[in-house]
């Protein structure tokens, strides 16, 4: 019996080699199924072994596809970038890849020295293999808009809203560049449709409220600002992430600007902006906001501290 099972399991494998298989192939196979196994607690052991794994395989798209995925988790956008480079060449109908490489060329770019040029390819290849993929159309959004060609890259955000439209991350983009180009109208559309989709947490929500304040305030409907700028400091809550310390200012400016002012949640408002921001490393990036707090609450009969 043991004879013949061996007979069986020779023939097995010579059948797996005959068929194209190498033992280079089974055990990069094996090795990229340990890079799974460790990857949610181990992940630069994962990324050894597709590392690894590739190096004995370089013509499996599907474990460098696992490799990609892994170095975009520890934001190593140049080797996700080669890494996608060499999948699309193995594999040119897999989107994915296309928008992988789109994306990790794109976050370099935000870096420098990378050009957003180097973006477009890759994501108009994958948006031309799979149209459904939303964030590519948003990623590809940015490029237009970092390359000034605002027309293309509202129509891509569009598009990015019409494919998935309960991701609320892609509308504030496209109501800011409206509002930019003073298309005030649109701009409230766009935002009014995004809170159509809103669920309570969503950290979104603080971008759609405080640029609906902001629409709001250049169209001198202060009521509307306030409460806009009220659910923008909601949102955020502690308000201490990057970008968030501006709700304090907006709220303080807003509760000054009623009529008549509401003085004590004004100057709350205003001192908490005065001390987290305009006392801080970011107070040159926001010196107008700074020097226009400091105004209000002398209008206001007080001072900042």
């Amino acid at each position: 019996m043991k004879r013949v099972l061996g007979t069986v399991l020779a023939v097995s494998a010579l059948a797996i080699f005959g068929s194209g298989c190498s033992r280079n192939n089974i055990e990069a196979v094996n090795l990229a199924n340990e890079g799974d196994r460790e990857r949610a607690g181990n992940l630069d052991g994962a990324i050894s072994k597709y590392e690894q794994a590739t190096n004995l395989d370089p013509t499996n798209h599907k474990i460098l596809g696992k490799l990609a995925n892994a170095y975009l988790k520890k934001e190593q956008w140049d080797k996700v970038a080669t890494t996608c480079a060499k999948a699309e060449k193995i594999a040119p109908t897999h989107a994915n890849y296309f928008f992988l490489h789109g994306l990790a060329l794109a976050r370099q770019a935000e870096k420098g020295p990378t050009g957003w040029g180097d973006a477009k390819a890759p994501l108009e290849e994958a948006i031309k293999l799979d149209p459904n993929i939303a964030d590519a159309h948003f990623e590809l959004a940015e490029v237009h808009y970092h390359l000034d060609d605002e027309a293309s890259a509202i129509e891509s955000y569009t598009k990015a809203i019409t494919t998935k439209p309960d991701v609320l991350q892609f509308y504030g983009p496209l109501a800011a560049l409206y509002k930019d180009l003073n298309f005030l109208d649109q701009a409230e559309q766009v935002l009014t449709q995004a809170l159509s989709f809103a669920t309570e947490g969503d950290k979104a929500l603080f971008t759609i409220h405080s640029l609906l304040g902001d629409i709001y305030d250049r169209k001198q409907d202060t009521a509307k600002a306030l409460t806009e700028y009220e659910a923008a400091k909601k949102a955020c809550g502690p308000c201490n992430e990057a970008g968030q310390q501006i709700a304090f200012f907006n709220l303080g400016a807003a509760y000054a600007s009623t009529n008549p002012p509401k003085k004590s949640e004004a100057m709350a408002q205003l001192q908490s902006f005065q001390k987290m921001i305009c006392k801080g490393a970011a107070a040159q990036r926001y010196s107008d906001q700074c020097t226009q707090a400091q105004q209000l609450a002398t209008k206001l009969g007080g001072t900042l501290q």
